[in-house]
């Protein structure tokens, strides 16, 4: 356990992630920062090699941590430039999902996760690499990645978006093909989603990996084989009440490496964002690889 002083800090902040208004974060990071007589440094993204800059200035400034102030695809950009090296990852969480976050529980209220800076503690978590791409929390193929993928493209962020664009596809969706080895068992057949998980919960609270740990050396792969169109209002019950590995249309593969087939060319994404990885996609552990600050014990403040 890690419960360094940080005294120098940068923020990589995306300006339109969700649906949140952020302009006075700046100020709240001068004032916290003064107040704690930390020293700061503010990345604004703007699309354009982005994960790039951010390893440059990190090169040529020696921070003790970085803040990702954004969503799922903002975290995983600041995390892939933190993978194997001693600077920590902090969240200050401000996307549609906020998936990670949630699942590492860190508080969603803004002014509650700027308080990590100067009370929290470091500690090692798994990452995941996808034909040598992180990925961090959650990725998928299937009818997730597609709902992902529509989202992406329109011009309304939040969770109705997500949840109005989801129902006006599921009932035409249908079940890809796919192929799966790993070290522990296979699988070739049809499925409704294939989720590659390190952690736990989508950004929308759905659970579909219960027992899933972030830092055990494993990762699970979590399928939803096809199902009659009237049960996934079950389905969806389960994954709201995190028993969904009760299911009869659910199988869980926990495993440390993994090659995926997905023979329909189906659409996929990485921790929120929409990926292109081709037909065979070669899936591995990094165990305790990323380290990350997390808010106090409660037996500890």
């Amino acid at each position: 356990m890690d419960t360094t002083r940080h005294t120098k800090l940068l923020f990589v902040l995306n300006p339109i992630s969700g649906d949140v208004e952020k302009d006075d974060l700046e100020e709240e990071i001068a004032s916290l920062c003064g107040e704690l007589k930390i020293k700061y440094d503010i990345y604004k993204t703007t699309g354009e090699e982005d994960e790039k800059k951010v390893k440059q200035q990190l090169e040529e400034k020696k921070y003790d941590a970085v803040y990702a102030i954004g969503g799922d695809g903002t975290v995983n950009m600041v995390a892939a430039a933190l993978i194997d090296t001693s600077t920590p990852l902090g969240i200050i969480p401000l996307g549609s999902g906020n998936g990670l976050s949630k699942d590492l529980n860190i508080p969603q209220d803004t002014e509650e996760a700027f308080e990590l800076i100067g009370r929290h503690i470091v500690r090692n978590i798994d990452t995941i690499t996808l034909n040598g791409q992180p990925s961090i929390h959650l990725c998928d193929f299937g009818f997730n990645a597609l709902v992902v993928k529509l989202f992406s493209e329109g011009e309304t962020r939040g969770p109705g978006s997500y949840a109005w664009i989801a129902m006006q596809e599921y009932l035409s969706y249908e079940p890809k093909r796919y192929k799966i080895e790993t070290d522990t068992e296979n699988f070739e057949g049809e499925a409704f989603m294939v989720t590659v998980a390190n952690a736990n919960a989508f950004g929308s609270n759905a659970n579909i990996n219960p027992e899933g740990i972030l830092n055990d050396g494993k990762f699970e792969i979590c399928l939803i084989e096809p199902f009659p169109k009237a049960a996934g209002i079950g389905i969806l019950y389960k994954l709201y009440t995190d028993s969904i590995d009760s299911s009869v249309y659910t199988r869980t593969i926990s495993c440390t490496r993994a090659t995926i087939y997905n023979l329909d060319g189906e659409v996929m994404h990485i921790d929120g964002e929409p990926a292109n990885m081709g037909e065979m996609v070669e899936v591995a552990i990094k165990p305790r690889s990323l380290k990350v600050i997390l808010p106090l014990p409660e037996d500890e403040e």
